[in-house]
């Protein structure tokens, strides 16, 4: 009965069109009411503690990091690094972005700010080369879902606060299925390319390389001292996110000049807005999370799905469709705070190892950024490339579909992800 409580509050208030962050707490509040624990001072507690984490600090930091980089000309360089590398090729604009997503991933963490880039900056190269808009559009969303995979990556921040699970560890565990999720769609694109008639741009010469080479090193340096720093111990996730900001904010305006004192207080606004609504949301979702450990809501959920629990590749699927349907109608963040905690205690009582249960978590959360009605990354491209959503979401589903293949691919096989994981971990 609790759990029916719980989510038809939420989900009611959810399709009143309340903000999730309220409509999580008119759920926490409709459930203490049900269990006689109403009482505004608990409430207002566990919204205070829930933004109290030292480990959330990255958030704002890792966000303020895409915002300088995006400002300051380390994202353009990456994306003319691609250029130069694979540009010549046939459908070579596709496989431009693709490296370009990938390399911003390693940078940033943030779709959003990933796809925001590389729609301003290729999307309109791609359609005067005669690549349908729609593909384009399509194929610019499916990289920049790339990004809360591959570290640092915000969303396995989240995860890792709201399951008690190891945010380095997720780090390490993203790299190979990110670079998965960018080879499927390279392999789509050359498919559906290979039938368009567009000629692809001028092979560049090794000068050229080795220029956009030399002036990019400085952008590609940041994600080395990401990895070598929490491999090495040297500082934690929420230190190397301070690191990542720095060192981009460093960059940006004594190396490549282009970071304006009006444009970084541009970026610390931006990175401050998209902060407070994350920051609300995990406020929020506590008042939840303390709910759910006190209705012992994992444990009826284990109850309930017993006969799955032999079989961990069923359950896993199981888990997964639910994602996906959810992930249509919400956005990442909120689908993490609100299942996390549900769900990581079932699939540990499956045996399912919680680092690679994060993985397919984010991935499959991530899927869900470019699934229509939500899909908050259709809505960056439709808006940055002035474009309907529905011409976007029609232009996804041939990358839509290749990730998806990724999902089953590691859930068939989990050592895809776990011998890369344990083997940077001994």
């Amino acid at each position: 009965m609790t759990i029916v409580i719980f989510v038809g509050a939420l989900l009611g208030a959810i399709a009143l069109g309340i903000p999730v962050a309220y409509a999580l707490l008119l759920a926490g509040v409709a459930l203490m009411t049900h269990m006689g624990l109403f009482d505004p001072q608990i409430l207002a507690q566990n919204v205070l503690e829930g933004a109290n984490s030292f480990p959330l600090l990255a958030v704002p930091f890792f966000m303020l990091a895409g915002e300088i980089m995006n400002a300051g000309g380390l994202s353009r360089r990456i994306i003319d690094l691609a250029l130069a590398l694979v540009g010549h090729v046939r459908g070579g604009l596709g496989f431009v972005t693709i490296v370009a997503a990938v390399l911003l991933a390693s940078l940033s963490g943030s779709a959003v700010a990933d796809t925001a880039a590389l729609a301003a900056l290729l999307l309109p190269m791609m359609v005067k080369a005669g690549h349908a808009r729609e593909r384009c559009g399509g194929l610019i969303a499916s990289a920049g879902i790339i990004a809360p995979v591959i570290p640092p990556s915000i969303p396995f921040v989240i995860f890792g606060v709201a399951a008690n699970v190891s945010i380095g560890r997720l780090f390490m565990a993203g790299i190979v299925p990110g670079v998965l999720m960018g080879v499927a769609i390279a392999v789509a694109w050359w498919w559906l390319a290979r039938r368009e008639a567009v000629a692809p741009p001028a092979r560049a010469g090794w000068p050229e390389v080795l220029r956009a080479a030399r002036q990019a090193v400085w952008a590609m340096v940041l994600p080395l001292i990401v990895l070598v720093g929490l491999k090495a111990g040297v500082f934690t996730p929420t230190e190397a996110a301070v690191v990542a900001a720095v060192y981009a904010w460093l960059v940006a305006t004594l190396v490549y000049r282009e970071l304006t004192w009006r444009k970084l207080l541009e970026t610390f606004a931006a990175a401050a807005r998209t902060t407070a609504v994350i920051m609300f949301l995990v406020a929020a979702a506590a008042v939840g999370a303390w709910l759910i450990t006190v209705a012992n809501l994992p444990g009826q959920l284990i109850e309930w799905l017993q006969p799955l629990l032999d079989r961990p590749t069923l359950l896993l699927l199981a888990i997964l469709g639910l994602l996906f349907v959810v992930g249509m109608a919400m956005d990442l963040t909120p689908t993490i705070l609100i299942l996390a905690p549900v769900l990581v205690p079932v699939v540990k009582a499956a045996g399912v190892d919680p680092v690679y249960f994060g993985v397919l978590f984010v991935m499959m959360g991530s899927i869900g950024l470019v699934t229509p009605p939500v899909g908050t990354v259709l809505n960056v491209v439709a808006g940055v490339g002035r474009m309907k959503i529905q011409h976007v979401a029609r232009g996804v589903w041939p990358f839509l579909l290749a990730q998806l293949l990724v999902v089953l691919l590691l859930v068939l096989f989990p050592a895809l992800v776990m011998v890369p994981y344990r083997w940077f971990y001994g």
